[in-house]
Protein backbone atom coordinates (compact mmCIF):
# COMPACT_ATOMS: atom_id res chain seq x y z
CA UNK A 1 0.00 0.00 0.00
CA UNK A 2 2.75 2.76 0.57
CA UNK A 3 4.77 1.92 -2.28
CA UNK A 4 1.39 2.66 -4.23
CA UNK A 5 0.91 5.87 -2.81
CA UNK A 6 4.69 6.85 -3.08
CA UNK A 7 4.03 5.85 -6.83
CA UNK A 8 1.27 8.09 -6.55
CA UNK A 9 2.89 11.28 -5.45
CA UNK A 10 5.76 10.74 -7.65
CA UNK A 11 3.44 10.72 -10.32
CA UNK A 12 1.79 13.77 -9.56
CA UNK A 13 5.45 15.37 -8.94
CA UNK A 14 6.41 14.25 -12.02
CA UNK A 15 3.08 15.88 -13.60
CA UNK A 16 3.38 19.05 -11.94
CA UNK A 17 6.78 19.65 -13.03
CA UNK A 18 6.40 18.81 -16.69
CA UNK A 19 2.79 20.29 -17.69
CA UNK A 20 1.33 19.00 -21.27
CA UNK A 21 2.80 21.16 -24.10
CA UNK A 22 -0.13 23.80 -25.34
CA UNK A 23 -0.09 24.13 -28.73
CA UNK A 24 2.43 25.58 -30.36
CA UNK A 25 0.54 29.30 -31.20
CA UNK A 26 0.27 29.87 -34.84
CA UNK A 27 1.91 33.06 -36.43
CA UNK A 28 0.71 35.20 -39.05
CA UNK A 29 3.05 34.46 -42.29
CA UNK A 30 4.52 38.03 -43.90
CA UNK A 31 3.66 36.99 -47.26
CA UNK A 32 0.96 33.66 -48.64
CA UNK A 33 1.03 33.10 -52.47
CA UNK A 34 -2.07 31.36 -53.73
CA UNK A 35 -2.94 30.06 -56.96
CA UNK A 36 -5.36 31.97 -58.54
CA UNK A 37 -7.63 28.17 -58.82
CA UNK A 38 -7.10 28.74 -54.97
CA UNK A 39 -7.55 32.26 -54.65
CA UNK A 40 -11.24 31.77 -56.88
CA UNK A 41 -12.24 28.90 -54.74
CA UNK A 42 -11.77 30.40 -51.52
CA UNK A 43 -14.10 33.29 -53.06
CA UNK A 44 -16.75 31.56 -54.15
CA UNK A 45 -17.01 29.32 -50.86
CA UNK A 46 -17.33 32.89 -49.20
CA UNK A 47 -20.45 33.75 -51.00
CA UNK A 48 -21.87 30.80 -51.57
CA UNK A 49 -21.38 29.31 -47.60
CA UNK A 50 -23.52 32.97 -46.81
CA UNK A 51 -26.36 31.04 -49.31
CA UNK A 52 -26.37 28.21 -47.83
CA UNK A 53 -25.98 29.57 -43.80
CA UNK A 54 -29.17 31.78 -44.10
CA UNK A 55 -31.01 29.22 -46.18
CA UNK A 56 -30.61 26.93 -43.90
CA UNK A 57 -31.81 28.94 -40.85
CA UNK A 58 -34.02 31.34 -42.17
CA UNK A 59 -37.08 29.22 -40.65
CA UNK A 60 -36.39 29.80 -37.15
CA UNK A 61 -35.07 33.20 -37.61
CA UNK A 62 -35.75 35.12 -34.30
CA UNK A 63 -38.36 32.06 -33.37
CA UNK A 64 -35.94 31.17 -31.08
CA UNK A 65 -35.25 34.43 -27.94
CA UNK A 66 -33.44 33.97 -25.21
CA UNK A 67 -33.38 30.60 -25.48
CA UNK A 68 -31.78 27.58 -27.78
CA UNK A 69 -33.40 25.45 -30.25
CA UNK A 70 -33.89 21.97 -28.90
CA UNK A 71 -31.87 18.42 -30.45
CA UNK A 72 -35.16 16.93 -31.40
CA UNK A 73 -36.43 19.82 -33.79
CA UNK A 74 -35.24 18.99 -36.78
CA UNK A 75 -33.57 22.01 -38.85
CA UNK A 76 -34.81 20.53 -42.38
CA UNK A 77 -32.26 20.82 -45.82
CA UNK A 78 -33.01 19.07 -49.00
CA UNK A 79 -32.13 19.40 -52.96
CA UNK A 80 -33.71 22.55 -54.44
CA UNK A 81 -33.94 24.07 -50.79
CA UNK A 82 -32.17 26.99 -52.42
CA UNK A 83 -33.74 27.48 -55.26
CA UNK A 84 -37.06 27.30 -53.90
CA UNK A 85 -36.48 30.06 -51.11
CA UNK A 86 -34.54 32.73 -53.47
CA UNK A 87 -37.71 32.35 -55.92
CA UNK A 88 -40.62 32.41 -53.29
CA UNK A 89 -38.92 34.06 -50.46
CA UNK A 90 -36.53 36.14 -51.42
CA UNK A 91 -36.63 38.38 -48.92
CA UNK A 92 -34.49 36.40 -46.88
CA UNK A 93 -31.57 37.24 -48.80
CA UNK A 94 -31.35 40.57 -47.04
CA UNK A 95 -27.91 39.65 -46.02
CA UNK A 96 -26.77 38.89 -49.51
CA UNK A 97 -28.45 42.03 -51.84
CA UNK A 98 -27.07 44.36 -48.97
CA UNK A 99 -23.64 43.09 -49.81
CA UNK A 100 -24.01 43.03 -53.28
CA UNK A 101 -25.52 46.87 -53.22
CA UNK A 102 -21.61 48.12 -51.88
CA UNK A 103 -20.14 45.62 -54.47
CA UNK A 104 -22.01 47.16 -57.35
CA UNK A 105 -20.95 50.30 -56.28
CA UNK A 106 -17.29 49.29 -56.19
CA UNK A 107 -18.10 47.62 -59.95
CA UNK A 108 -19.31 50.62 -61.14
CA UNK A 109 -17.05 53.30 -59.67
CA UNK A 110 -14.28 51.78 -58.86
CA UNK A 111 -12.34 50.79 -55.43
CA UNK A 112 -12.00 54.46 -54.47
CA UNK A 113 -16.25 54.92 -55.35
CA UNK A 114 -17.05 58.13 -52.44
CA UNK A 115 -19.10 56.59 -49.33
CA UNK A 116 -22.11 59.27 -50.38
CA UNK A 117 -22.24 56.67 -53.57
CA UNK A 118 -22.86 53.90 -51.49
CA UNK A 119 -25.20 55.64 -49.28
CA UNK A 120 -27.14 56.78 -51.73
CA UNK A 121 -27.47 52.89 -53.91
CA UNK A 122 -28.20 51.63 -50.40
CA UNK A 123 -31.17 54.48 -49.38
CA UNK A 124 -32.68 54.14 -52.63
CA UNK A 125 -32.58 50.49 -53.73
CA UNK A 126 -35.80 48.76 -53.79
CA UNK A 127 -35.79 46.17 -50.64
CA UNK A 128 -37.22 46.96 -47.18
CA UNK A 129 -35.19 46.99 -44.46
CA UNK A 130 -35.35 47.13 -41.07
CA UNK A 131 -33.45 48.41 -37.30
CA UNK A 132 -30.20 50.38 -37.98
CA UNK A 133 -30.48 49.46 -41.60
CA UNK A 134 -34.04 51.67 -41.59
CA UNK A 135 -32.89 54.32 -39.37
CA UNK A 136 -30.15 55.03 -41.28
CA UNK A 137 -31.79 54.86 -44.69
CA UNK A 138 -34.49 57.72 -43.15
CA UNK A 139 -31.45 59.86 -42.42
CA UNK A 140 -29.94 59.69 -45.50
CA UNK A 141 -32.63 60.58 -47.09
CA UNK A 142 -33.33 63.55 -44.85
CA UNK A 143 -29.81 64.95 -45.50
CA UNK A 144 -28.03 63.23 -42.24
CA UNK A 145 -25.35 61.92 -43.89
CA UNK A 146 -22.48 59.06 -42.63
CA UNK A 147 -20.98 58.79 -40.24
CA UNK A 148 -23.62 60.99 -38.58
CA UNK A 149 -26.23 58.72 -40.10
CA UNK A 150 -24.85 55.89 -37.94
CA UNK A 151 -24.17 57.15 -34.97
CA UNK A 152 -25.99 56.68 -31.81
CA UNK A 153 -27.36 60.06 -30.71
CA UNK A 154 -29.08 59.56 -34.72
CA UNK A 155 -29.59 56.09 -34.89
CA UNK A 156 -31.38 54.20 -31.81
CA UNK A 157 -30.20 50.83 -33.64
CA UNK A 158 -26.06 51.84 -33.98
CA UNK A 159 -25.66 48.69 -32.21
CA UNK A 160 -27.76 46.39 -33.87
CA UNK A 161 -26.11 43.53 -36.33
CA UNK A 162 -26.93 44.99 -39.42
CA UNK A 163 -23.27 45.72 -40.30
CA UNK A 164 -22.22 42.83 -39.33
CA UNK A 165 -24.55 41.12 -41.55
CA UNK A 166 -23.35 43.11 -44.51
CA UNK A 167 -19.44 42.96 -44.05
CA UNK A 168 -18.83 40.09 -45.68
CA UNK A 169 -17.76 42.00 -48.65
CA UNK A 170 -14.84 43.35 -47.18
CA UNK A 171 -13.01 40.36 -45.91
CA UNK A 172 -13.99 38.71 -49.13
CA UNK A 173 -12.06 41.29 -51.09
CA UNK A 174 -9.20 41.68 -48.95
CA UNK A 175 -7.70 37.87 -48.41
CA UNK A 176 -5.31 37.74 -45.52
CA UNK A 177 -5.32 41.93 -45.16
CA UNK A 178 -7.45 42.53 -42.16
CA UNK A 179 -6.45 45.78 -41.74
CA UNK A 180 -7.34 46.60 -45.29
CA UNK A 181 -10.99 45.43 -44.91
CA UNK A 182 -11.64 47.29 -41.97
CA UNK A 183 -10.83 50.47 -43.86
CA UNK A 184 -12.74 49.26 -46.36
CA UNK A 185 -15.63 48.75 -44.62
CA UNK A 186 -15.18 51.80 -42.12
CA UNK A 187 -17.37 54.71 -44.05
CA UNK A 188 -19.75 52.06 -45.53
CA UNK A 189 -20.78 50.90 -41.92
CA UNK A 190 -20.72 53.85 -40.61
CA UNK A 191 -23.96 54.61 -42.79
CA UNK A 192 -25.76 52.58 -40.54
CA UNK A 193 -23.86 51.67 -37.33
CA UNK A 194 -21.70 52.88 -34.54
CA UNK A 195 -19.40 51.48 -31.66
CA UNK A 196 -20.74 47.93 -31.00
CA UNK A 197 -22.48 47.92 -33.90
CA UNK A 198 -19.95 49.11 -36.58
CA UNK A 199 -17.09 46.45 -34.49
CA UNK A 200 -18.99 43.60 -35.49
CA UNK A 201 -18.54 44.09 -39.23
CA UNK A 202 -14.99 44.73 -38.59
CA UNK A 203 -14.53 41.57 -36.81
CA UNK A 204 -16.32 39.60 -39.02
CA UNK A 205 -14.40 41.28 -42.17
CA UNK A 206 -10.98 40.17 -40.41
CA UNK A 207 -12.09 36.70 -39.69
CA UNK A 208 -13.19 36.42 -43.38
CA UNK A 209 -10.18 37.77 -44.29
CA UNK A 210 -7.89 35.70 -41.82
CA UNK A 211 -9.77 32.18 -43.39
CA UNK A 212 -7.92 32.44 -46.53
CA UNK A 213 -4.24 32.49 -44.79
CA UNK A 214 -4.63 30.15 -42.18
CA UNK A 215 -6.67 26.70 -42.16
CA UNK A 216 -7.22 27.14 -37.98
CA UNK A 217 -10.40 28.31 -36.77
CA UNK A 218 -9.43 28.52 -33.44
CA UNK A 219 -6.51 31.04 -34.62
CA UNK A 220 -9.06 32.98 -36.60
CA UNK A 221 -11.09 33.36 -33.98
CA UNK A 222 -8.79 34.71 -31.36
CA UNK A 223 -6.65 36.66 -33.92
CA UNK A 224 -9.65 38.65 -35.82
CA UNK A 225 -10.28 39.84 -32.38
CA UNK A 226 -7.29 41.83 -31.93
CA UNK A 227 -8.82 44.11 -34.63
CA UNK A 228 -11.44 45.48 -32.09
CA UNK A 229 -10.54 47.86 -29.15
CA UNK A 230 -9.70 45.73 -25.62
CA UNK A 231 -12.07 48.34 -23.93
CA UNK A 232 -14.98 47.59 -26.11
CA UNK A 233 -18.14 45.99 -24.68
CA UNK A 234 -17.78 43.86 -28.23
CA UNK A 235 -14.09 42.75 -27.33
CA UNK A 236 -15.26 41.66 -23.41
CA UNK A 237 -18.26 39.76 -24.71
CA UNK A 238 -16.26 37.66 -27.95
CA UNK A 239 -12.97 37.61 -25.24
CA UNK A 240 -15.39 35.79 -22.90
CA UNK A 241 -16.94 33.39 -25.36
CA UNK A 242 -13.44 32.21 -26.08
CA UNK A 243 -12.18 31.77 -22.38
CA UNK A 244 -15.52 29.81 -21.57
CA UNK A 245 -14.89 27.86 -24.95
CA UNK A 246 -11.76 27.25 -23.00
CA UNK A 247 -13.29 26.28 -20.02
CA UNK A 248 -15.65 24.15 -21.46
CA UNK A 249 -14.37 22.44 -24.44
CA UNK A 250 -16.85 19.82 -24.79
CA UNK A 251 -19.85 21.78 -23.83
CA UNK A 252 -21.57 24.86 -26.81
CA UNK A 253 -24.59 25.05 -24.61
CA UNK A 254 -22.69 25.80 -21.16
CA UNK A 255 -21.15 27.94 -23.05
CA UNK A 256 -24.30 29.48 -24.66
CA UNK A 257 -25.89 29.96 -21.06
CA UNK A 258 -22.63 31.95 -20.13
CA UNK A 259 -23.46 34.34 -22.66
CA UNK A 260 -27.10 34.68 -21.90
CA UNK A 261 -26.24 35.44 -18.41
CA UNK A 262 -23.64 37.79 -18.85
CA UNK A 263 -24.26 39.69 -22.68
CA UNK A 264 -28.27 39.79 -23.03
CA UNK A 265 -29.26 43.05 -21.35
CA UNK A 266 -30.19 44.98 -24.41
CA UNK A 267 -29.75 48.47 -24.04
CA UNK A 268 -29.92 50.12 -27.59
CA UNK A 269 -32.39 48.96 -29.99
CA UNK A 270 -36.07 50.06 -28.63
CA UNK A 271 -37.69 46.62 -30.06
CA UNK A 272 -35.41 44.40 -27.92
CA UNK A 273 -35.70 46.79 -24.12
CA UNK A 274 -37.43 44.80 -21.98
CA UNK A 275 -37.87 41.88 -24.31
CA UNK A 276 -36.41 38.26 -25.01
CA UNK A 277 -35.60 39.60 -28.89
CA UNK A 278 -31.85 40.80 -29.17
CA UNK A 279 -30.01 41.63 -32.55
CA UNK A 280 -27.53 43.18 -30.28
CA UNK A 281 -24.24 42.90 -32.74
CA UNK A 282 -21.87 41.50 -29.74
CA UNK A 283 -24.32 38.85 -28.50
CA UNK A 284 -24.57 37.41 -31.77
CA UNK A 285 -21.39 37.99 -32.91
CA UNK A 286 -21.05 35.41 -30.04
CA UNK A 287 -23.23 33.18 -31.28
CA UNK A 288 -21.11 32.99 -34.86
CA UNK A 289 -17.39 32.67 -32.19
CA UNK A 290 -19.84 29.97 -30.59
CA UNK A 291 -20.65 27.81 -33.65
CA UNK A 292 -17.18 28.31 -35.68
CA UNK A 293 -14.87 27.09 -32.12
CA UNK A 294 -17.28 24.11 -31.17
CA UNK A 295 -17.76 23.31 -34.79
CA UNK A 296 -13.89 22.43 -35.27
CA UNK A 297 -13.86 23.00 -38.61
CA UNK A 298 -17.25 20.48 -39.06
CA UNK A 299 -19.43 22.57 -41.49
CA UNK A 300 -22.47 20.91 -40.76
CA UNK A 301 -21.55 21.32 -36.36
CA UNK A 302 -21.28 24.45 -37.28
CA UNK A 303 -23.88 25.73 -39.22
CA UNK A 304 -26.23 23.60 -36.37
CA UNK A 305 -24.63 25.05 -33.15
CA UNK A 306 -24.49 28.69 -34.59
CA UNK A 307 -28.70 28.34 -35.32
CA UNK A 308 -29.44 26.58 -32.51
CA UNK A 309 -28.50 29.07 -30.50
CA UNK A 310 -31.40 31.10 -31.58
CA UNK A 311 -31.96 34.93 -32.26
CA UNK A 312 -31.05 36.11 -36.00
CA UNK A 313 -30.86 32.37 -36.60
CA UNK A 314 -30.09 32.73 -40.01
CA UNK A 315 -27.67 35.53 -40.56
CA UNK A 316 -25.67 34.35 -37.87
CA UNK A 317 -25.28 30.76 -39.39
CA UNK A 318 -24.66 32.59 -43.01
CA UNK A 319 -21.76 34.50 -41.39
CA UNK A 320 -20.42 31.49 -39.68
CA UNK A 321 -20.67 29.68 -43.22
CA UNK A 322 -19.54 32.06 -45.42
CA UNK A 323 -16.21 32.29 -42.72
CA UNK A 324 -15.72 28.66 -43.16
CA UNK A 325 -16.41 28.45 -46.66
CA UNK A 326 -13.66 30.70 -47.51
CA UNK A 327 -11.29 28.64 -44.62
CA UNK A 328 -12.07 25.19 -46.77
CA UNK A 329 -12.86 26.98 -50.05
CA UNK A 330 -15.87 25.81 -52.26
CA UNK A 331 -14.94 23.12 -53.27
CA UNK A 332 -14.83 21.48 -49.89
CA UNK A 333 -17.37 22.34 -48.66
CA UNK A 334 -19.19 19.14 -48.28
CA UNK A 335 -21.41 17.69 -51.61
CA UNK A 336 -24.27 17.41 -48.86
CA UNK A 337 -25.08 21.38 -48.63
CA UNK A 338 -24.28 22.24 -51.69
CA UNK A 339 -26.93 20.17 -53.04
CA UNK A 340 -29.09 22.17 -55.45
CA UNK A 341 -26.87 25.28 -55.04
CA UNK A 342 -25.52 25.01 -58.96
CA UNK A 343 -29.21 25.15 -60.09
CA UNK A 344 -29.79 28.81 -58.13
CA UNK A 345 -26.07 29.84 -58.99
CA UNK A 346 -27.40 32.48 -62.08
CA UNK A 347 -30.44 33.62 -60.50
CA UNK A 348 -30.33 37.56 -59.86
CA UNK A 349 -31.25 37.83 -56.13
CA UNK A 350 -33.65 40.18 -55.82
CA UNK A 351 -33.40 43.67 -56.31
CA UNK A 352 -30.21 43.39 -57.61
CA UNK A 353 -28.85 42.23 -61.21
CA UNK A 354 -26.38 39.74 -59.79
CA UNK A 355 -26.23 36.40 -59.24
CA UNK A 356 -23.24 33.88 -57.20
CA UNK A 357 -21.90 33.13 -60.48
CA UNK A 358 -21.66 36.74 -61.43
CA UNK A 359 -20.42 38.30 -57.93
CA UNK A 360 -17.96 34.70 -58.14
CA UNK A 361 -16.09 36.88 -60.73
CA UNK A 362 -16.76 40.17 -59.63
CA UNK A 363 -15.70 39.40 -56.18
CA UNK A 364 -12.07 37.87 -57.77
CA UNK A 365 -11.09 40.92 -60.07
CA UNK A 366 -11.68 42.90 -56.99
CA UNK A 367 -9.21 40.98 -54.58
CA UNK A 368 -6.91 40.71 -57.48
CA UNK A 369 -6.92 44.76 -57.13
CA UNK A 370 -6.92 45.20 -53.40
CA UNK A 371 -4.08 42.62 -53.31
CA UNK A 372 -1.47 44.56 -55.51
CA UNK A 373 -2.82 47.99 -53.91
CA UNK A 374 -1.65 46.61 -51.03
CA UNK A 375 1.68 45.23 -51.36
CA UNK A 376 1.06 42.16 -52.94
CA UNK A 377 1.77 40.80 -56.54
CA UNK A 378 -0.52 39.11 -58.88
CA UNK A 379 1.31 37.05 -61.95
CA UNK A 380 -0.35 34.32 -64.87
CA UNK A 381 -1.37 32.09 -62.28
CA UNK A 382 -0.57 32.84 -58.86
CA UNK A 383 -1.85 35.74 -55.91
CA UNK A 384 1.14 36.76 -53.50
CA UNK A 385 -0.35 38.19 -50.47
CA UNK A 386 1.24 40.56 -48.22
CA UNK A 387 -0.46 39.64 -44.86
CA UNK A 388 -1.29 42.08 -42.16
CA UNK A 389 -1.23 41.57 -38.58
CA UNK A 390 -4.37 43.01 -37.23
CA UNK A 391 -4.22 46.46 -35.08
CA UNK A 392 -7.23 47.38 -32.91
CA UNK A 393 -9.74 50.33 -34.81
CA UNK A 394 -10.46 53.20 -32.23
CA UNK A 395 -12.40 53.42 -29.27
CA UNK A 396 -16.05 53.99 -30.33
CA UNK A 397 -18.97 52.73 -27.35
CA UNK A 398 -22.82 54.15 -27.90
CA UNK A 399 -25.42 55.01 -25.27
CA UNK A 400 -23.10 56.45 -22.99
CA UNK A 401 -23.43 54.10 -20.29
CA UNK A 402 -27.47 54.79 -20.08
CA UNK A 403 -29.56 52.20 -18.72
CA UNK A 404 -32.84 51.20 -19.50
CA UNK A 405 -35.41 51.87 -16.46
CA UNK A 406 -39.26 51.85 -17.78
CA UNK A 407 -40.79 51.02 -20.79
CA UNK A 408 -43.98 52.31 -20.61
CA UNK A 409 -47.42 51.53 -22.91
CA UNK A 410 -48.76 54.20 -24.35
CA UNK A 411 -50.83 52.91 -27.54
CA UNK A 412 -52.60 55.76 -28.59
CA UNK A 413 -53.36 57.67 -31.84
CA UNK A 414 -52.67 61.20 -31.56
CA UNK A 415 -55.47 63.02 -32.52
CA UNK A 416 -53.42 66.65 -32.38
CA UNK A 417 -51.26 65.99 -29.27
CA UNK A 418 -50.11 63.93 -26.79
CA UNK A 419 -47.93 65.05 -23.11
CA UNK A 420 -46.85 62.56 -21.03
CA UNK A 421 -43.88 62.70 -18.46
CA UNK A 422 -40.58 60.53 -17.54
CA UNK A 423 -37.91 60.35 -15.02
CA UNK A 424 -34.73 60.33 -16.39
CA UNK A 425 -32.04 61.54 -18.87
CA UNK A 426 -32.98 60.62 -22.21
CA UNK A 427 -36.09 58.15 -23.83
CA UNK A 428 -37.09 56.90 -27.08
CA UNK A 429 -41.06 56.58 -28.40
CA UNK A 430 -41.86 54.02 -30.77
CA UNK A 431 -44.87 54.03 -32.78
CA UNK A 432 -45.68 54.64 -37.03
CA UNK A 433 -47.43 57.09 -39.30
CA UNK A 434 -49.94 54.94 -40.75
CA UNK A 435 -53.13 54.75 -43.22
CA UNK A 436 -56.11 54.88 -40.87
CA UNK A 437 -57.09 51.22 -40.18
CA UNK A 438 -54.19 50.29 -42.36
CA UNK A 439 -51.08 49.24 -42.43
CA UNK A 440 -47.53 51.26 -43.61
CA UNK A 441 -46.40 47.90 -45.08
CA UNK A 442 -49.19 47.68 -47.45
CA UNK A 443 -48.92 51.62 -48.54
CA UNK A 444 -46.51 52.38 -51.52
CA UNK A 445 -47.91 56.32 -51.97
CA UNK A 446 -45.73 59.37 -50.46
CA UNK A 447 -48.10 60.79 -47.99
CA UNK A 448 -45.91 62.19 -44.86
CA UNK A 449 -47.15 63.09 -41.52
CA UNK A 450 -45.13 65.73 -40.14
CA UNK A 451 -44.52 66.17 -36.32
CA UNK A 452 -42.93 68.52 -33.58
CA UNK A 453 -41.10 67.46 -30.62
CA UNK A 454 -41.52 69.48 -27.39
CA UNK A 455 -39.81 68.86 -24.14
CA UNK A 456 -40.38 70.71 -21.42
CA UNK A 457 -42.28 73.08 -23.12
CA UNK A 458 -39.39 74.15 -25.50
CA UNK A 459 -39.11 72.60 -29.31
CA UNK A 460 -36.67 70.69 -29.76
CA UNK A 461 -37.01 68.76 -33.29
CA UNK A 462 -39.75 68.98 -36.60
CA UNK A 463 -40.38 65.32 -38.29
CA UNK A 464 -41.47 64.44 -41.42
CA UNK A 465 -42.51 60.31 -40.96
CA UNK A 466 -43.30 59.09 -44.05
CA UNK A 467 -46.15 56.57 -43.84
CA UNK A 468 -45.00 54.49 -46.29
CA UNK A 469 -42.89 51.26 -45.00
CA UNK A 470 -39.82 51.71 -47.19
CA UNK A 471 -38.93 55.00 -46.13
CA UNK A 472 -40.26 55.18 -42.48
CA UNK A 473 -38.87 56.07 -39.41
CA UNK A 474 -38.46 53.33 -37.33
CA UNK A 475 -38.63 55.15 -34.08
CA UNK A 476 -40.95 58.13 -33.71
CA UNK A 477 -38.44 60.42 -31.76
CA UNK A 478 -35.92 59.73 -29.63
CA UNK A 479 -33.19 61.87 -27.00
CA UNK A 480 -30.56 60.29 -24.62
CA UNK A 481 -28.83 63.56 -23.54
CA UNK A 482 -31.11 65.11 -20.99
CA UNK A 483 -30.18 66.15 -17.67
CA UNK A 484 -31.35 63.65 -15.22
CA UNK A 485 -34.61 64.17 -13.59
CA UNK A 486 -38.56 64.95 -14.41
CA UNK A 487 -39.64 65.87 -18.15
CA UNK A 488 -42.25 66.42 -19.67
CA UNK A 489 -42.81 65.05 -23.05
CA UNK A 490 -45.43 66.31 -25.89
CA UNK A 491 -45.90 64.88 -29.51
CA UNK A 492 -47.48 67.76 -31.77
CA UNK A 493 -49.18 66.47 -35.01
CA UNK A 494 -48.75 69.77 -37.36
CA UNK A 495 -50.29 68.22 -40.46
CA UNK A 496 -52.12 64.94 -41.07
CA UNK A 497 -54.54 63.93 -44.42
CA UNK A 498 -57.62 62.42 -43.90
CA UNK A 499 -57.31 58.87 -43.98
CA UNK A 500 -53.83 58.66 -42.28
CA UNK A 501 -52.99 58.80 -38.31
CA UNK A 502 -49.87 58.61 -36.03
CA UNK A 503 -49.90 56.34 -33.84
CA UNK A 504 -47.94 55.99 -30.30
CA UNK A 505 -46.92 52.54 -29.27
CA UNK A 506 -44.65 52.70 -26.19
CA UNK A 507 -42.20 54.96 -24.63
CA UNK A 508 -38.75 53.88 -22.96
CA UNK A 509 -37.16 55.64 -20.16
CA UNK A 510 -33.28 55.82 -19.56
CA UNK A 511 -31.15 56.91 -17.02
CA UNK A 512 -27.89 56.79 -16.77
CA UNK A 513 -25.57 54.25 -15.07
CA UNK A 514 -24.36 55.29 -11.44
Amino acid sequence: MKAVLVALLLLCFVIACNPAKEKKAEKLPSVVTLSKEKLQDKIKGGWAGQVIGVTFGSPVEFRFNGTMINDYQPLVWYDGYIKKTMEEIPGVYDDLYMDLTFVDVFEKLGLDAPVQAHAKAYADAGYALWHANQAGRYNILHGIKPPQSGHWQNNPHADDLDFQIEADFSGLMSPGMPNTAAQIGDSIGHIMNYGDGWYGGVYVGAMYALAFVSDDVDFIVREALKKIPEQSTYHQCIADVIRWHDQYPDDWKQTWFEIQKKWTSETGCPDGVFSAFNIDAKVNSAYIVLGLLYGKGDYTKTLEITARAGQDADCNPSSAGGILGTLLGYSKIPDYWKQGLKEAEDLDFKYTTMSLNDVYAIGFNHALKVVTRNGGKVTNDSVMVAVQAPAPERLEQSFDALNPVERRSIQKTVDKEITFTIDGDGFAITGEAKPTGGSSWDYTGTEEITSDLYIDGQKTESASLPVGFHGRRHELFWNYQLPNGKHTVKIYVTHASKGFELRVYDAIVYRAKK
